[in-house]
């Protein structure tokens, strides 16, 4: 069993900030200044985090007035555990496939 995980995906995921943006639009949906308040970061920084959480395709926008508000995309987190869970699988199951030395 092979499992291929999208290598963006972690990169993006792998960042303390867009790790801490990621867990608080786990639950809410959520404006540029709220996260600015929640997280401390500039808005410049929080900018560039935000277009490389939308880039690893982690977040989506939904335009509201004046203000874009960011969400989670529940599937891509989803599918990126369950990658890990394959691999956790996998792993359970190492110590059974034990390759013998040359």
């Amino acid at each position: 069993m092979m499992t291929t995980v999208d290598i963006d995906l972690i990169r993006a995921l792998a960042d303390p900030l867009r790790l801490h943006i990621v867990t608080l639009l786990a639950r809410e949906t959520l404006c540029a200044t709220h996260l600015i308040d929640e997280t401390g970061a500039k808005q410049t920084n929080l900018s560039n985090h935000l277009r490389v959480l939308r880039e690893a395709g982690v977040v989506g926008t939904e335009p509201c007035g004046r203000f874009t508000y960011y969400k989670l995309k529940p599937d891509v987190i989803a599918s990126l555990a369950g990658h890990f869970a394959e691999l956790a699988e996998s792993a359970r199951h190492a110590a059974e496939n034990k390759r013998a030395c040359p």
